[in-house]
């Protein structure tokens, strides 16, 4: 079976992916592991690959593909795709539209499931502000959050302020009948709200410093970036 230099040179870089991190690439990191600068060509050559019986594609998965020579890692066993829903501040509350979250995003973050052995309700958000430094949690980091509406005290959480209809991230400590917001920054105040005004939106699980950021669709942790788990 003939293959084009481009076609032999993808299936080579899906199998390398494959062998060094157990999932195959993105459209995006096959355009930049074989060295062509539009996705439309990698689209082309991968659909001539699997007219030709080399691999299969799940078009509704960013890294959907499967080799069909035996070389191939069930991805949905090794990656786990949570949504980036949006941005929260560490620092001042950032407004947002309403307290509901999305039920899905365009974008993604793909983490292995060593990292995030359990995806049952989580999502990610980008952190804006400094507030969150003296937790390693600084202006770009992503914290990846588990929903819930309870949170003990000096949990890290996102919480909604129902009043000031603003979203912040802070650790939650109750005192009375008022709730303390403490930042993790010692040129910053505390924010003292009314229970009633509070609303747990998630709890913090993992953050990921720093990650580079794409133009696809999908925010991929790679090498870079590092992930450390809240406790």
């Amino acid at each position: 079976m003939a293959l084009s230099d481009r076609q032999t040179r993808i299936l080579g870089a899906i199998r390398r992916s494959l062998a060094a991190r157990g999932y195959p690439p993105t459209v995006r990191e096959l355009c930049s592991a074989v060295g062509i600068s539009s996705t439309s060509v990698v689209n082309y050559n991968l659909k001539r690959l699997e007219e030709k019986g080399l691999l299969v594609r799940n078009p509704e998965v960013s890294r959907g593909i499967t080799l069909l020579d035996g070389s191939s890692v069930a991805r949905d066993a090794q990656v786990v795709d949570v949504p980036l829903l949006g941005r929260i501040a560490a620092g001042l509350p950032l407004p947002i539209p309403n307290s509901e979250f999305p039920a899905f995003a365009e974008e993604t973050i793909a983490l292995t499931r060593d990292i995030l052995p359990d995806e049952t309700d989580i999502y990610a958000l980008e952190v804006r502000g400094n507030s969150m430094i003296d937790a390693l949690i600084n202006d770009g980091d992503i914290v990846i959050v588990r929903h819930q509406n309870v949170a003990d005290n000096g949990d890290l959480v996102a919480v909604w302020l129902r009043d000031e209809r603003e979203t912040t991230l802070k650790r939650l400590y109750r005192e009375g009948e008022r709730i303390r917001l403490q930042p993790a920054n010692p040129y910053m105040q505390p924010i003292y709200v009314a229970a009633e005004d509070v609303e747990v939106q998630g709890k913090v699980v993992l953050v990921i410093r720093q990650p580079e950021r794409r133009r696809s669709s999908a925010l991929e942790l790679d090498r870079s970036s590092s992930p450390v788990p809240v406790r």
